[in-house]
C-alpha cells in the first residue's frame, strides 16, 4: 500500500522601502506569513520554516535568510 507523500514548504517574505509600496500594512511581512501559511494549510502542505528579510533589497540575493532557505533546501 502506498503512503500518502507529505509537502513541506519553506515560506520566503521580503519587503524593502526601495520596493516603493505606500501601503505597509498589505505588504507587511506579518501579512505575507499569514497569507501564505494559510494558503499550505488550505493545499495540504506542511510549513517547515519561515524565511524572512524585511528590509533587504530585491536587486541581488544579499539577504541573509534567502541564503539560510537556499543552505536548507541544499542540505
Amino acid at each position: 500500500m502506498k503512503t500518502p507523500q507529505e509537502y513541506v514548504a519553506g515560506l520566503y517574505c521580503r519587503i524593502s522601502s526601495d520596493d516603493g509600496f505606500t501601503d505597509k500594512e498589505s505588504n507587511s511581512i506579518t501579512t505575507q506569513k499569514q497569507i501564505l501559511t494559510r494558503y499550505c494549510n488550505e493545499h495540504g502542505y506542511r510549513v517547515g520554516e519561515i524565511y524572512a528579510d524585511d528590509g533587504y533589497t530585491g536587486t541581488n540575493f544579499e539577504r541573509p535568510d534567502f541564503k539560510r532557505m537556499l543552505d536548507d533546501i541544499y542540505n
